[in-house]
């Protein structure tokens, strides 16, 4: 399996630090964020990564390089000017296959097992979209969409009643086939998510452990601290 990280974003919400420095550079305990996602890609089998970039760009070239020295293979795709997310993942697909394929947001943190989503496209029974779900933190306590008991995912306001409403992590599996018929340029990722719900083409799975959406400077700042003080420990 293939996997994209997603690196295209302005980080509007992270300024001042942004202003010179792109977001998934931002660092975690002394180590860029982005770069735990590629030591987790690798851990879990996952060799062959897509990342895509425009602010500032060249910099997350210039730091990651290659992959080799994870053990990655990882390839670029430059959008010049940000394509949203489903404009960004489409003009990356020549690089990412006909297989199903994972996507990470780079400005989240999570210790989800990525290895289950392996298992998932090996099952042979995918959907065109798998969606990792999880409680709504206090950011955003409606959730985006409603994961129903059966594990199909739908929008908000559809089987409310039935279902949870969850966060999405920005973390998923997705078949090439969900952009049939898209045109280059910008479109964001949630349409084409909700008519592939509309189709029941989409599942997910609730998952409670930890997930952070390092979106602002206090929450890396917060996350910052607990990853320091986690490393502690394990030294001790």
């Amino acid at each position: 399996m293939k996997a994209m990280i997603l690196a295209a974003g302005l980080g509007k919400r992270m300024r001042p630090l942004t202003n010179h420095v792109p977001k998934p550079l931002l660092l975690i305990a002394g180590k860029p964020l982005i770069e735990y996602h590629i030591e987790r890609l690798v851990a879990a089998g996952i060799q062959d990564i897509v990342i895509n970039h425009a602010y500032l760009g060249e910099q997350i070239e210039q730091c990651l390089g290659d992959g080799s020295r994870w053990g990655a293979n990882i390839s670029y795709s430059r959008e010049g000017e940000p394509l949203e997310t489903g404009g960004g993942i489409y003009r990356a697909l020549p690089l990412l296959g006909d297989q199903p394929f994972l996507v990470v947001n780079s400005d989240v943190w999570s210790d989800y097992p990525l290895q289950q989503l392996l298992l998932r496209q090996g099952a042979g029974s995918m959907k065109l979209v798998h969606l990792v779900l999880t409680p709504n933190p206090e950011h955003n306590p409606e959730g985006d969409f409603i994961l129903l008991p059966s594990e199909h995912v739908v929008e908000q306001g559809e089987g409310q009643d039935k279902g949870q409403g969850l966060t999405f992590t920005g973390l998923s599996l997705l078949h090439p086939n969900l952009f049939n018929g898209c045109e280059p340029g910008s479109f964001p990722l949630r349409g084409l998510l909700v008519e592939a719900m509309q189709a029941g083409q989409v599942s997910g799975e609730c998952y409670r452990g930890q997930w952070v959406d390092v979106g602002t400077p206090q929450r890396l700042l917060e996350l910052d601290k607990q990853v320091r003080v986690e490393g502690a420990c394990s030294d001790l």
